[in-house]
């Protein structure tokens, strides 16, 4: 049973045709529409259509889409870039296409891929972090999937690590997100050029390109640059914090890491697991879970979507 899967992201929407198995046979891209809400809607239907009509046998098609998503995977609630409120996607699909639809957030989506087909597949409890320029989530607890009671769960990068810290673009401070994604990162790189010291080849490559991005710090990391390991360092310590309050509450067998910053490896990992066991509740006495990458990487919102689109289908 093959299924459709489309992942909308910020600068493309991806699609493709997933097996049982998790293995894309057929897939496409095209930028997304970025501002206008009805374009990118466009785009879905023509991109399923022209899947459809190479792979018939499909039996159901899953899109996933930043933002919140309701508990009956039809409506998206809120999407930041995307001037979606309240929108019925599945129906706006649904009424343009001859397939069973569903609509899932895109880390789910992610995270659903990993614990099926990745880094997670031979656990039953999954807690997954992506590290992008925010930090998404995504939970799986006994072999399902956790939406909550709204279908709004799961959205980890907005627990709160410090009380009344920076302040977040969900309206309020201290969360995760300030302290562990891709953009802290940059600000952590920032601060420790301004310190000088080991800092020096990042203020170096600031002043030469005029700010730091992401690629300049992720090479200077491969070279082994003791400021931007320091950086990492940082940044590891508080996501390392954070999954050991996780761990209080959903006890995952393994601690999953997706996004940009998770190909850092273990130079990211190490310092997740040492500030893990410092935090950690009744340490000694409670079960230590694995830390790993994530393998997927950037077909895990297509191959997700499409699985739960399908096992929703045959679900009916």
């Amino acid at each position: 049973m093959q299924a459709i899967g489309i992942d909308i992201g910020g600068t493309k929407i991806a699609g493709g045709v997933v097996t049982e198995l998790g293995e894309i046979v057929a897939e496409r891209r095209v930028p997304t529409p970025a501002g206008d809400a009805g374009a990118i809607v466009d785009a879905v239907v023509e991109m399923i259509q022209q899947l459809q009509a190479e792979h018939p046998d499909v039996v159901a098609a899953g899109v996933a889409a930043p933002g919140f998503i309701d508990a009956s995977q039809s409506t998206v609630y809120y999407t930041p870039n995307i001037a979606w409120r309240n929108e019925p996607l599945r129906a706006r699909l649904s009424e343009r296409l001859d397939l069973h639809i569903t609509i899932d957030n895109d880390a789910n989506a992610a995270g659903w891929a990993e614990f099926r087909f990745g880094a997670g597949r031979l656990a039953s409890d999954m807690t997954m972090l992506t590290i992008g320029t925010g930090v998404g989530g995504a939970v799986v607890a006994q072999d399902r999937l956790l939406r909550g009671g709204f279908g709004t769960g799961g959205e980890l990068g907005h627990m709160r690590v410090v009380p009344d810290g920076l302040p977040c673009g969900c309206g309020a401070r201290g969360c995760i997100e300030q302290y562990g994604s891709g953009r802290a990162l940059l600000r952590m790189a920032g601060e420790v050029a301004d310190q000088g010291g080991i800092g020096s080849a990042l203020a170096a490559v600031r002043s030469e390109k005029g700010e730091l991005t992401g690629h300049e710090v992720s090479e200077l990391l491969k070279a082994g640059d003791p400021g931007a390991l320091e950086a990492l360092r940082q940044l590891g310590t508080w996501l390392g914090q954070a999954a050991a309050s996780l761990s209080a509450v959903l006890d995952p067998q393994v601690f999953v890491f997706g996004g940009g910053v998770a190909q850092s490896g273990e130079l990211l990992l190490a310092p997740v697991r040492k500030a893990y066991l410092e935090h950690l509740p009744a340490r000694g006495y409670h079960p230590e879970p694995e830390f790993v990458i994530a393998e997927l990487v950037n077909d895990a919102g297509v191959v997700g979507a499409a699985d739960l689109a399908r096992l929703h289908a045959s679900s009916r």
